[in-house]
């Protein structure tokens, strides 16, 4: 079984070496080489930018060593990254404000939140644990979505029914803009899972079902979900647009509820 401390910097090395082929050399201020073996910047250009050694640099990418703040937030600099990635990157390494996960039931809060959401008649909604299953909705989203009640709990998984159902694509033409900024707000979290974990039950499942999408699957972009504009179309009638925003529970390692307002 995997150290909890060693898969972090694990994925803490696979975050970082993602956003370094992100950038090239014109990004951070050097010349362009006319050969070049691979897209993005090399370790020693990342290395020299932070105040690092190659080899030290090397080792935090492999997972091999700790680090602190300090020489994190160089990295982070170098990298050229924003503040949900930097955020993200300190998590990974232990720095999150509230430290590293802890076992969560969100189920458990599953039957409080069925109150809230029916208290919106008429405003859709759903209550989502950390991974985003869907834990519980009000009759408002069971008329206008696809009824959750009908997919096998397994699988009744919110990425998973936008990525993957043909009945929420025929509600939502437009439904990669919504799981594409989902899916980046959800790997905020994920990352910080153990391995074996739900959300990464669900990343495998994503990668099963959409093998055509695994470009996102592997992405490691992250971001925080505010809102999106949705234009759906429902069986009869003309189409409807809605806000869609993600209210985070209050709970510790809660999870969320994604409300549907109408859109002006």
């Amino acid at each position: 079984m995997t150290d909890p401390a060693v898969a972090l910097r694990r994925e803490l090395g696979g975050f970082l070496r993602a956003h370094r082929d992100r950038l090239a050399p014109a990004d951070v201020g050097l010349p362009t080489a006319p050969r070049r073996r691979a897209a993005g910047l090399r370790r020693e250009e990342v290395a020299a930018l932070s105040g690092v050694s190659v080899a030290w640099y090397t080792w935090l990418e492999q997972g091999r060593v700790d680090t602190s703040r300090q020489v994190l937030d160089a990295v982070a600099r170098a990298l050229r990254l924003d503040a949900a990635a930097h955020r993200h990157a300190l998590a990974l390494a232990g720095y999150a404000p509230t430290g590293p996960p802890a076992p969560a039931a969100p189920a458990a809060a599953a039957p409080a939140h069925q109150r809230l959401l029916d208290g919106w008649p008429t405003t859709p909604a759903l209550l989502l644990s950390p991974a985003f299953d869907v834990l519980a909705w009000n009759e408002a989203y069971a008329t206008l979505w696809p009824d959750p009640a009908a997919t096998p709990e397994p699988r009744r998984n919110l990425l998973l029914l936008l990525a993957a159902d043909p009945a929420h694509h025929r509600h939502l033409p437009d439904w990669r803009p919504l799981a594409l900024d989902l899916y980046r707000h959800f790997r905020t979290r994920a990352d910080l899972e153990p391995p074996g974990s739900r959300a990464h039950e669900v990343t495998a499942l994503l990668r099963a079902a959409c093998p055509d999408l695994d470009a996102w699957w592997a992405c490691r972009s992250v971001g925080d979900f505010t809102s999106r504009p949705l234009e759906l179309h429902p069986e009869s009638g003309p189409p409807l647009r809605y806000e869609a925003r993600l209210l985070l529970t209050p709970e510790p390692r809660g999870g969320a509820v994604l409300v549907q307002t109408p859109h002006r």
